[in-house]
């Protein structure tokens, strides 16, 4: 019998925002801890990410991490699905902003400011509060099939006021440029801590190689816009604010500015001495809370296919990082 993903998620948009809070999350915390018992190869696949976080820790250790990882993750799909019935004030109440002055500075000015995100902790959560609290969000979203899920994504993302550029739509790239350069104030938040194209940078990720997405450097060199690290990640609420809140879990987003690359760095390597730059603080904080890092696919090199992982390089060209970055970072469930 085949199931259609699509009424699927359009039937828990609908309903979740119905439940109770506790059933939602004890559905949720279910639905990770049967995955993780069953091992499938999104488990398997975080699990060996999260080895190369976590080198010091023990096999039995790692499988206890991944399922705390697991339910981390299925608590972003658990809110995700009822965040468009939560009001203003619970949404606050469950945001945490921490070196917010360093974005502020630049929107109250009218400027435009590009975040390169991993996927850690909830950034639909994130996205749905700051395009109000702080500006108009713009990012980029990755096609999923069947098409019914990606128009369901895109509808909710939509409703909770984010500004949606499909990837495969036109030249997202130079949409993005125009955005920056002539919207004012706002921010491009670009999920980039996996390639999705053919034109990413390979970077040193926990002493490993990684692939990750070239668009927020090369945003914010096309533009000269200011380029911060945005680490989100979940944390207990407690008292007062877990009762605004209405849920115990919150979110922490922390800015972290990202020096911006020097004259004397020759223009073919800016890119990718900018993106290792953004990168090693996206480490730094999933080392903090490795549990939070949802990503259940290939981001190392040496777990790629080395064939076709020479094939997208050879595509790529990789003689000049700068012509190569015309496509941004991507927003995936």
């Amino acid at each position: 019998m085949r199931i259609d993903v699509g009424a699927l998620y359009a039937f828990a948009w609908r309903q979740a925002p119905r439940l109770p809070g506790a059933v939602l999350r004890g559905a949720a915390n279910l639905g990770a801890d049967v995955a993780w018992l069953r091992r499938g190869g999104g488990v398997r696949r975080l699990e060996a990410n999260l080895a190369r976080v976590r080198p010091d820790l023990s096999r039995a250790q790692v499988r206890r991490l991944s399922r705390a990882g697991m339910r981390s993750y299925l608590r972003y799909f658990g809110e995700a699905f009822a965040l468009s019935g939560a009001s203003r004030e619970q949404i606050d109440a469950r945001v945490r902003a921490v070196g917010l002055d360093r974005v502020v500075e630049h929107t109250r000015e009218g400027r435009a400011v590009v975040l390169a995100l991993g996927h850690l902790g909830n950034w639909d959560l994130a996205g749905a509060w700051a395009t109000r609290a702080v500006a108009p969000v713009t990012t980029v979203a990755e096609r999923l099939e069947p098409p019914e899920v990606f128009d369901e994504f895109l509808r909710f993302r939509e409703s909770i006021g984010l500004r949606i550029l499909a990837l495969g739509d036109g030249d997202v790239f130079r949409q993005l440029v125009r955005g920056v350069r002539t919207g004012g104030a706002g921010l491009f938040p670009l999920l980039a801590d996996r390639d999705l194209t053919h034109s990413g940078v390979e970077v040193d990720l926990f002493g490993r190689r990684a692939r990750v997405a070239a668009g927020p450097a090369a945003l914010s060199l096309a533009t000269g816009a200011p380029l911060l690290t945005t680490l989100i990640t979940y944390e207990r609420l407690h008292g007062e604010r877990r009762r605004r809140a209405r849920s115990p879990w919150g979110i922490v987003i922390s800015f972290v500015p990202v020096a911006p690359v020097g004259d004397d760095v020759p223009r073919a390597d800016r890119v990718r001495v900018l993106t290792q730059a953004w990168v090693d603080a996206l480490a730094a904080g999933i080392a903090d809370s490795p549990q939070d890092w949802h990503m259940l696919q290939r981001v190392f090199v040496e777990d790629l296919d080395p064939v076709r992982y020479a094939a997208t390089r050879a595509r790529a060209g990789e003689t000049d990082a700068q012509s190569a970055a015309d496509e941004a970072g991507t927003v995936r469930p």
